[in-house]
């Protein structure tokens, strides 16, 4: 932080900044620094990828201790908001939603991905606390966070390279010249193959290689069916509430209503489903997304009866089955009724998003369209990965990779599980028995937990607000957390700061209503 190296868009002291220290409050002048600093990144006199001044030269400007500059800097640093380069100074990396008194749904300048975290003086509008937008994940996604409990997303840090280069040596060595032409829409026929093996030996699935499709993902599985679905006369697709916004949004963009039906403490309200008149149904029955349930028997019974007697379909995400810890498997409901179940699978918890690999089951009727969405989507995946895909899963070092990263991801669970109870005692949690997050639940009157993430972003850490996830309110502000790709230590400490942020934020809101 000491003078930084000559270049553009450097920022020389206060006369710059238009700081006045007399108008800082007594007591409180690092955090009315920061505030004046947020202002103008906000604004442009401090755009991104300017520097700020040197902490010693704004100190001598100002008149003030050095280590007052420093404290203010440290917390622009955990805001996300700038970065330490070196020799290089201070540098600016993004910028606010809105800052200093600018109106809810202010627009981004155009530019990196903006923070979002409250202003100096209290919760900023931005995306957690404005409806969630088309773009939402992307921006959270590019927003810095030094610990990021970001749900669904798995350790990458363990994607198995040497293995994966291994299987590709062996790939490239038998390939024919006539595998780097265009190939079958449906995918590769060894992928499919082993598709068929996996799912029989890990969700008791029976198929033939003909019955799959592969597809980039879990994303492009919910386009090709609800393009299918509107050709065949139904444009509402029945969604979980609370049920995954992402899967929500692609619905939304092929055309598709998604009337909500409620889950309670056993799964979806099957009689909820049927009030609705829907004629399908995207459901997550065996870790339901976010309250982690597990459809239980009767519903299950009740969800296959509504198939039957409405002739209705089934589409179900079976995003995360294979992270389990503390129960058995649960049944896939297309080994029950595969006639009236689109049964959707990926890669993307087991080894990576980045691969864009899934595969899709579909009942007799809506195969042969389906095929075709695909083909006039892409002409297919590429025939390279799905070939190295299908050697890492008949050779075994699939399997041999999910029972190492069960022992990991339950250290990390319980590591989360431990610090809740010791920072956050009165949050309960949810579906901690399998996948890759849980959800925590505070008491009606605690603040909304849009209010509460804003709050713990601008403390470095993010997370998932439970009401993103809802059509209608919940009744319960929540927090979704993801724990897989963070270490037991990283755990502890952002739920440390997660109870610090919400006693904190509770605190304000009671003094408020004085």
């Amino acid at each position: 932080m000491d003078a930084p190296v000559p270049g553009p868009a450097a920022a020389t002291g206060s006369d710059f900044l238009q700081l006045r220290i007399a108008e800082a409050p007594v007591g409180g002048r690092a955090d009315w620094l920061a505030g004046e600093l947020r202002r103008a990144i906000a604004d442009g006199r401090l755009p991104v990828g300017s520097r700020l001044p040197a902490t010693r030269v704004l100190a001598a400007d100002l008149r003030v201790s050095r280590g007052l500059v420093t404290e203010a800097y440290q917390r622009l640093r955990e805001d996300g908001q700038v970065a330490g380069r070196g020799r290089g100074g201070t540098v600016v990396v993004a910028a606010p939603m809105a800052v200093g008194g600018g109106p809810a749904g202010t627009p981004v300048p155009a530019g990196p991905a903006p923070v979002l975290s409250p202003r100096a003086t209290g919760p900023a509008a931005t995306p957690y606390t404005t409806p969630p937008r088309s773009d939402i994940f992307d921006a959270l996604r590019a927003t810095p966070a030094r610990i990021d409990l970001t749900p669904g997303v798995p350790d990458l840090a363990s994607f198995p390279r040497a293995a994966w280069l291994r299987a590709e040596r062996a790939v490239f060595a038998s390939l024919p010249s006539a595998a780097f032409g265009y190939g079958d829409p449906r995918g590769a026929p060894e992928l499919r193959r082993a598709v068929v093996h996996w799912l029989a030996r890990n969700r008791g699935i029976r198929a033939d290689p003909a019955d799959v499709l592969i597809v980039s993902g879990t994303a492009q599985a919910l386009g090709l069916i609800a393009q299918v679905l509107r050709a065949d006369g139904i444009d509402a697709i029945a969604v979980e509430d609370p049920g995954s916004l992402g899967a929500r949004q692609h619905l939304h963009h092929w055309g598709a209503a998604t009337p909500p039906v409620p889950v309670d403490e056993d799964g979806v309200r099957v009689d909820a489903l049927r009030a609705t008149g829907a004629r399908a149904a995207l459901l997550t029955p065996a870790h339901q997304f976010p309250t982690g349930v597990v459809l239980d028997g009767a519903r299950r019974r009740d969800l296959l009866r509504w198939a039957r007697d409405t002739g209705g379909l089934i589409i179900e995400d079976d995003y995360d089955a294979e992270h389990r810890y503390d129960r058995p498997p649960v049944p896939a409901l297309h080994s029950l009724l595969a006639d009236h179940v689109c049964y959707a699978g990926s890669v993307s918890k087991l080894l990576a998003p980045a691969l864009r690999v899934g595969w899709l089951l579909a009942p007799p009727r809506y195969r042969e369209a389906l095929v075709d969405a695909k083909r006039f989507a892409d002409l297919g995946n590429g025939t390279l990965p799905q070939l190295v895909l299908a050697r890492l899963m008949d050779s075994g070092e699939l399997e041999r990779l999910i029972r190492q990263l069960r022992r990991r991801h339950r250290e990390r669970r319980d590591a989360l599980i431990a610090a809740a109870r010791a920072h956050l005692p009165e949050a309960v949690v949810h579906g901690a028995a399998a996948g890759l997050h849980l959800t925590l639940t505070f008491r009606p009157t605690a603040p909304p937990d849009t209010e509460l993430a804003a709050a713990a972003l601008a403390r470095g850490v993010k997370v998932h607000p439970l009401s993103w996830h809802g059509q209608a309110p919940y009744g319960q502000p929540g927090l979704v957390l993801g724990y897989a790709a963070r270490t037991p230590g990283e755990l502890t400490e952002g739920i440390a700061i997660l109870g610090e942020v919400v006693r904190a934020t509770a605190k304000r809101g009671s003094e408020a209503e004085r």
